[in-house]
């Protein structure tokens, strides 16, 4: 079963994400901030709303991964990426949102 997610603004974060990802000194702009913080309550809210069965998809792992501290420790979190990983695992490599 696929997850219940819309396509609009699924992947409108990654442009933000690869600019504070290539930011050297650490320090992003105010705008890409908010729109990574936007990006990522909309996916914890999903993995909340489905905390044993969301797969995360490629893009979402690599948001996830960027705020990796801020779950730390978090057992819904942890679970949520065994899940990405195993589905990778299952789909010879291809992170496809399937649960």
């Amino acid at each position: 079963m696929a997850n219940s997610t819309s396509s609009s603004g699924q992947a409108s974060f990654r442009p933000a994400l690869d600019h504070a990802r290539n930011c050297e000194d650490g320090n992003i702009d105010a705008e890409t901030s908010q729109i990574l913080e936007a990006a990522i309550a909309d996916l914890w809210r999903r993995i909340e709303a489905q905390p044993t069965t969301y797969t995360l998809t490629s893009d979402e792992f690599a948001l996830f991964n960027y705020f990796i501290k801020r779950f730390s420790g978090n057992p819904v979190a942890r679970d949520a990426i065994a899940r990405y990983w195993d589905n990778i695992g299952r789909n010879g490599g291809s992170p496809t949102a399937k649960t």
